[in-house]
């Protein structure tokens, strides 16, 4: 079976945990801060991990993280 391209784009958004979870970041918080709620502005700092749902097709897209 040949190698797999890691698919650059997804592998400077994701990294993977110790026990194999997928981490991501929260979206909508590159700009327009002033109008969101510190509560939100501070649920967006955290990190979060990809659903698992959706796990198996972002494993194809970085098979060598």
């Amino acid at each position: 079976m040949p190698k797999l391209k890691t698919h650059r784009g997804a592998a400077k958004r994701l990294k993977v945990t110790g026990t194999g979870k997928v981490r991501r970041r929260k979206a909508f918080k590159s700009h327009l801060m002033t109008g969101k709620g510190a509560d939100r502005r501070r649920r967006l700092r955290r990190g979060d991990l990809i659903h698992p749902s959706n796990v198996k097709r972002v494993r194809r897209l970085i098979p060598y993280l």
